[in-house]
């Protein structure tokens, strides 16, 4: 089976090694070491230097490339954004599409395949410091901005960077079994699937990407005040601003509205809580802003999957 992964000036090195190491030790631990076959392939011919300075040589390139691939990946980089399009390569993108099995992108990569229109649509995540840019550049992409990876029939799409791991161990499972898989998990000491908490995306992440300064102090202040009434009319007047324009101007810096920011940042000071105290469920849901602890608790089921208990469980570093 030949995996390819598209590359370019500046690539970032893991969204390349990281997948091709996955698949390698999943033919390995399945017995048939040579179950894949690897493409790197360029625009052009000759050598490619990722965005650490690592100088590699691609095997081939989109003109040369051969034609039995079976999962193309699209790779990302640091400056991805700053890329000028190219005729050629969004053509070559598009006759792929049609051709191989599988295709998908590993974090930045993403912005690569909306540019030839085969995310339009589509069900899609990518790295969240690009995910906001990405879906107010291309309004028909359904994005979600908090997933690991995103499978949308033969559509494949990753978060940022290590993501590209995750998303190479599913397509591992597919392709050799779940117990192949769990075997290299085990190996490259990773989750078999990143569980729900271990999600991409936080709310201090969130209240670095509003382009309003106006939006990223009232972000800063609401992490600084989650035991207050956080309603969206307390936060319009703490930003100043009339309650309409606040949540308009709100969801279109961060893509999404202020409940949910608020709820994830809660969220998150409940986890930092769970993972690095005792504290009772009771005082971890007062100090995070909660009513009660159902109510954390059904916030975590609904946006991580898991109980608080659970999570403590999986994640507290004095049982780890």
């Amino acid at each position: 089976m030949r995996i390819a992964v598209l590359v370019f000036p500046g690539v970032q090195m893991l969204d390349v090694s990281g997948p091709l190491d996955v698949f390698t030790e999943g033919a390995r631990q399945s017995g048939q070491p040579d179950f894949y076959q690897f493409d790197l392939i360029a625009l052009d011919e000759g050598p490619i230097t990722a965005s650490n300075g690592i100088v590699f040589q691609p095997s081939c390139t989109i003109a040369t490339a051969p034609s039995d691939i079976d999962t193309l990946l699209v790779a990302g980089g640091p400056q991805i954004r700053d890329m000028e399009p190219q005729d050629r390569l969004t053509q070559w993108l598009v006759r792929q599409a049609g051709q191989v099995r599988r295709l998908g992108s590993v974090c930045s990569g993403a912005l690569l395949l909306a540019n030839a229109g085969l995310l339009d649509g589509r069900h899609v995540t990518t790295h969240w410091n690009i995910s906001a840019y990405l879906a107010r550049r291309f309004p028909k992409v359904n994005m979600e901005h908090d997933r690991i990876y995103i499978r949308d029939g033969s559509l494949y799409t990753s978060a940022g960077v290590s993501a590209g791991l995750d998303l190479a161990l599913a397509l591992v499972e597919e392709d050799l079994g779940r117990e192949t898989a769990l075997k290299v998990a085990r190996e490259l000491v990773m989750f078999l699937k990143r569980p729900g908490g271990q999600s991409q995306f936080s709310a201090h992440l969130a209240a670095q990407t509003a382009e309003r300064s106006a939006i990223r102090a009232l972000q800063e202040w609401v992490l600084e005040n989650l035991e207050q009434n956080l309603s969206v009319d307390r936060l319009a007047a703490q930003a100043g601003m009339s309650v309409r324009n606040f949540s308009r101007l709100f969801k279109s810096d961060t893509e999404m509205t202020p409940a949910d920011f608020v709820e994830s940042a809660r969220i998150d000071a409940a986890r930092r809580m769970l993972e690095d105290s005792p504290t009772p469920l009771k005082r971890v849901a007062a100090r995070s802003g909660f009513h009660d602890p159902n109510s954390l608790r059904r916030a975590f089921v609904r946006r991580l999957g898991v109980t608080p208990g659970d999570y403590r469980s999986r994640f507290q570093k004095e049982a780890a």
